[in-house]
């Protein structure tokens, strides 16, 4: 399931979910989405608030919209990695949702040309992932690979850099970031990167903190890396 505005919105507007799962609206919001002309020749469900709360997991602000689709089924690894050029962001076993969701709102708003994932320990592109993305999953293209060491050795070969965020690096981002295309790579919430993913990046950098704080979000984490990156790329 998909809920709220930007998420629903930028389902509705992907071609690659033409004519595929059910959408739900209350009165209100399925009267703008016809007047908008944003339903894009699907049928709109409509439903009183009470049973949108009860088609989604407690808590959840759907805006009166909701959307039941299947998942995307992602972007092939080697269409992000060729040609070498621009940024990536390639994630080490993330699981929170809030934080992935965040990442690709990110990414998509720096540049980034996709986000690469671990087939297995990541999760789906939908519900609180989709929510805290604002519609970013549906606009930037994801792959997911079985092995991230041997993905990164592939990207090593075609030309990208990979820059991995570790809080206890020796280097700078601004020190380890060049304009050479670029992976930036980003650890679980709580372990961090993996030795072997950590192995194969070319550099390991940290973002200075000059107030004293012992860490940030990952998510925030990300945000100043691909600023950081996205400036070097575009001098």
């Amino acid at each position: 399931m998909l809920w709220g505005r930007h998420p629903v919105l930028a389902a509705l507007a992907n071609p690659s979910r033409a004519g595929r799962g059910r959408l739900f609206a209350t009165p209100d919001r399925a009267d703008e989405l016809m007047r908008e002309g944003l339903l894009q020749g699907r049928e709109v469900e409509r439903i009183e608030a009470r049973e949108l709360d009860r088609l989604l997991p407690p808590g959840a602000v759907h805006q009166g919209l909701a959307f039941k689709v299947a998942p995307l089924e992602g972007v092939a690894f080697e269409a992000l990695a060729e040609p070498a050029e621009g940024l990536i962001v390639m994630l080490d076993q993330l699981t929170d949702p809030q934080n992935v969701g965040a990442i690709f709102r990110s990414a998509l708003a720096f540049g980034a040309r996709g986000v690469i994932v671990q087939d297995r320990h990541s999760p789906v592109l939908a519900g609180a992932l989709a929510k805290a993305a604002a519609g970013a999953t549906e606009r930037l293209p994801c792959a997911r690979v079985v092995n991230l060491s041997r993905a990164l050795e592939t990207l090593a070969d075609l030309g990208w850099r990979a820059v991995g965020l570790d809080g206890g690096a020796e280097a700078t981002l601004a020190e380890a970031l060049d304009a050479r295309p670029t992976v930036l790579v980003m650890g679980s919430e709580g372990e961090g990167l993996r030795r072997l993913v950590a192995e194969h990046c070319d550099a390991l950098a940290r973002i200075p903190m000059p107030g004293g704080f012992e860490s940030l979000n990952v998510s925030n984490a990300a945000a100043v890396a691909l600023y950081e990156a996205s400036r070097r790329q575009a001098g």
